[in-house]
């Protein structure tokens, strides 16, 4: 099983066509990739922090719809965190938050399993940067770390980052531990401005990095691992909105490795580029799939074609 630890919140789509009606969506990215992996049909739990008010339960139900696995969740007494999302053409997404005090962020340790037997583990997003549960999840994630494959998908929404400095140096504790990066250019020109993307793909790769995925929205996206790089063409799509696509895009990759048997403690680091060729072309696929529908809705195995 693929655990996916991190926020799950509701994502309130505004369209510039009719702003007079907003669209309550479920949304968080952590939460999108447990909902890609359940509904290509991998096995899947979502640790998260969900509150009892009507969009926790809200929550719930589309975790439960997609295949996720809640035993690991905990009900919080907090109310749901709120993303406000401004859609305009061509399509692309801005965020602005309402996090105060809500239920994703107040993590304490003995809310996360000591050993859940997960084969991997994806985190990220504001789930690992927002105190004061953000520290507990990354501990939590180091220890797991040499027993289970680490995903991470920085994620980065500068407004509730602080300053760049100290959280750069919370990302490189972050990817000290993780096997397998999924980042955007854009994150990585917010982290470090000015700084080539392959520069530092090819860095974490030299200090222990398995696979490395960087992707640049219509421009695809360049792959990194030992021995090798290259890129791979964005795949075409009638665009609606870009939300939710880089969720997809992770849960995806790690659907692939895992049905390949590459996801697993010590297989990544044997992965061959025709493999991370292959499986970055799938998530390419399901996440332009995604990018054909409103909010961050990913298709199901049985809507994929080829």
């Amino acid at each position: 099983m693929i655990g996916v630890v991190g926020e799950a919140l509701i994502d309130l789509v505004v369209a510039e066509s009719d702003p007079t009606r907003p669209v309550a969506h479920p949304g968080g990215s952590p939460m999108n990739v447990a909902v890609t992996l359940g509904r290509l049909e991998s096995p899947v739990a979502f640790l998260g922090r969900l509150s009892g008010d009507a969009f926790g339960e809200l929550l719930r139900g589309h975790l439960r719809a997609s295949g996720v696995d809640l035993r690991w969740t905990v009900d919080a007494a907090e109310p749901t965190s709120l993303a406000v999302v401004s859609v305009t053409p061509p399509g692309e997404a801005s965020y602005a938050f309402h996090l105060h005090r809500t239920a994703d962020w107040q993590w304490s340790a003995a809310e996360l399993p000591a050993s859940p037997g997960f084969d991997a583990v994806h985190a990220g997003s504001l789930g690992l940067a927002l105190g004061p549960g953000g520290a507990v999840v990354a501990e939590w994630l180091e220890e797991l770390s040499g027993s289970t494959t680490i995903s991470l998908d920085p994620n980065v929404r500068p407004e509730h980052l602080g300053e760049r400095g100290r959280y750069r140096a919370r990302l490189e504790r972050w990817l000290s531990f993780a096997d397998l990066v999924k980042v955007s250019d854009k994150d990585l020109e917010w982290i470090w401005p000015g700084r080539d993307p392959a520069e530092s793909a090819r860095s974490w790769i030299a200090q222990g990095r398995r696979l490395v995925v960087v992707t640049r929205g219509g421009d695809g996206s360049q792959v990194f691992g030992s021995g090798y790089e290259f890129t791979v063409a964005a795949h075409r799509a009638e665009l609606v909105d870009t939300v939710g696509a880089g969720d997809s895009f992770s849960g995806a990759l790690l659907h692939w490795l895992d049905r390949a048997g590459r996801l697993a403690p010590g297989r990544l680091a044997r992965l061959r580029a025709a493999e991370a060729r292959e499986a970055v072309e799938f998530a390419s696929a399901v996440a332009a799939a995604t990018c054909s529908r409103a909010g961050a809705n990913p298709p199901r195995r049985g809507e994929l074609t080829g």
